[in-house]
């Protein structure tokens, strides 16, 4: 249990992939400017890091270990990752054109998108300070890649939350756009520094 909370408590506040790690900017600045569409960018990314991780940590352990192939990991995972975000973007597509359309240029990033990369990568590093002494294994990997992507989504929707409030209210011209996305910005990851002295 203690390693459950450990992992909850990591992926999604104390190591949050955008307000402390950094990653996946491009879309939390691009996509959080209307509620609806954080929240299909979140989901999107919270399930391709889930379907990432559960197909790249059994590669990587049982078939790159193995061959002594892991000097081409990242090769593998973006390759990986870039297969399922073109089955992802079909499927949405074909579900909910409104969505695809909202999203843009946006779903095809996250091809690249450092954040599931960055999950994908650090499942198979040393992650020994949030496993409370458990051992890493394909199921704490999944676990830390679902709830760092509801992290991920969860920090879209506050950003999205707060800039269609911004929008109704006059913002002199030279703060108007992208200044105010980034001090808003600013003001989330310093709200999100408390949770690092959260002990685990």
């Amino acid at each position: 249990m203690a390693t459950f909370i450990a992992i909850v408590l990591a992926a999604v506040l104390t190591n949050n992939f955008i307000t402390v790690k950094t990653y996946g900017i491009c879309p939390f600045l691009g996509v959080s400017k209307k509620t609806s569409s954080a929240v299909g960018m979140g989901i999107a990314v919270t399930i391709v890091m889930v379907i990432a991780t559960l197909v790249t940590y059994p590669v990587y352990t049982y078939v790159m270990v193995p061959l002594h192939f892991e000097f081409l990991e990242i090769i593998f995972f973006i390759f990986i990752i870039a297969s399922l975000v073109q089955m992802l973007e079909k499927v949405i597509q074909k579900l909910s054109p409104a969505l695809y359309g909202a999203m843009g240029i946006y779903l095809p990033l996250i091809t690249t998108n450092c954040a599931v990369l960055g999950v994908t990568e650090l499942v198979i590093g040393d992650m020994s300070q949030f496993l409370a002494g458990a051992t890493m294994n394909i199921g704490w990997a999944v676990l830390y890649a679902l709830f760092a992507g509801l992290g991920f989504t969860l920090v879209m929707i506050i950003m999205s939350g707060m800039r269609e409030k911004l929008n109704y209210y006059k913002t002199p011209k030279a703060l108007s756009g992208f200044p105010t996305a980034m001090v808003t910005a600013s003001f989330i990851c310093m709200a999100f520094m408390v949770f690092t002295y959260i002990v685990i």
